[in-house]
């Protein structure tokens, strides 16, 4: 059963890739939950994932049914002169009682406010708003009620910009995947393969995606482009780019981004005396069982925080990407 969150209390915000997914996180704790339709409307397009709208009804009412609540991302950008996919996922999730719907497209934003000034929104972090300036913007013309703040502010930071735009929420991502590109801007997946998260709602898509044994190991490729080169006795990861392993001085490192995993359940009570409304879990196309140890994990760490209890000792290190973890910019504790 989900925990209702009090005025004070930080909700839970987690992904559902899939029907089961959802039902894992709802199930483990969630407040809320955020899916996609099985489009290129939002960020994460893949195969096998997102929700077609009947499934969508169900999972809506399943997570109604026990306290918690579900957010829509429609968080890519519509094409020029053909928006009507967006507009139709914008309409379906006001339809469908959705809680929210996410948004970054500044034009899908103003027809969403226009149409279905029912419909809570919530501004997307590909929008990168990052600054009080520009999240009064969003909150005054199109009424935005909370934004969900790039992964490359201190908490410091997070806590000057909670001071200056209340009474918008705003929501941070506490675990999962980094991304080093401004917020799925990604230059690099698009020039290799011609699509992207922004347009495509893919990064690194599986169609581009080649492995080849040699007697040094395994190289991976993505759109005919060598990303990364690993021995017999290293896990091959996935090849997006930004984790590739790139030549400079002579050196081979990974220059943009390690395989590596946002992690600050240890950062919980900062968060919340920064005002964070929302603790945000990174992972859309991750299996059930990985929603649900997450979740689980972190809905024992808010509550620890919430009741002045220390926080629980939880070990999720077979579960980051490449065994590793960091806080990322939140590092600078503020105390």
């Amino acid at each position: 059963m989900a925990s209702v969150a009090s005025p004070n209390r930080p909700e839970l915000v987690c992904p559902a890739g899939t029907p089961a997914a959802l039902r894992s996180a709802v199930d483990a704790g969630a407040d809320c939950v955020y899916v996609g339709f099985r489009d290129e409307t939002n960020a994460r397009n893949f195969p096998g994932l997102n929700f077609n709208r009947k499934e969508l009804a169900e999972g809506i009412a399943y997570a109604h049914e026990r306290g918690a609540k579900v957010l829509v991302a429609i968080n890519t950008f519509p094409r020029a002169g053909q928006p009507e996919i967006w507009h139709q996922a914008v309409a379906d999730a006001a339809k469908l009682k959705a809680d929210a719907a996410i948004l970054a497209d500044i034009g899908l934003i103003e027809h969403a406010h226009r149409a279905h000034p029912e419909l809570r929104l919530h501004l997307s972090v590909q929008a990168a708003a990052s600054n009080p300036d520009a999240i009064r913007f969003y909150a005054e013309r199109f009424g935005v009620r909370r934004v969900v703040l790039p992964r490359v502010l201190t908490v410091q930071e997070i806590a000057a910009v909670n001071a200056r735009i209340a009474p918008v929420e705003t929501e941070v991502f506490v675990f999962g995947g980094l991304c080093v590109m401004a917020e799925g801007r990604c230059a690099l997946s698009s020039y290799a393969t011609g699509q992207s998260p922004n347009m495509n709602g893919v990064c690194s898509p599986a169609g581009e995606v080649r492995y080849t044994e040699t007697s040094q190991g395994i190289t991976s490729e993505l759109g005919g482009f060598t990303i990364n080169k690993f021995a017999h006795d290293e896990p091959a990861g996935y090849p997006t780019l930004c984790k590739g392993r790139f030549i400079a001085k002579d050196k081979a490192s990974y220059l943009f981004e390690e395989p590596t995993s946002l992690n600050t359940l240890s950062m919980l009570p900062d968060l919340v005396k920064a005002g964070v409304t929302a603790f945000k879990i990174e992972g859309r196309q991750r299996g059930r069982a990985y929603v649900a140890a997450v979740v689980q994990a972190f809905r024992a760490g808010v509550d620890a925080v919430m009741a002045g209890k220390p926080l629980p000792d939880i070990d999720l290190d077979r579960i980051t990407e490449g065994g590793k973890q960091t806080t990322g910019a939140y590092e600078k504790a503020w105390r």
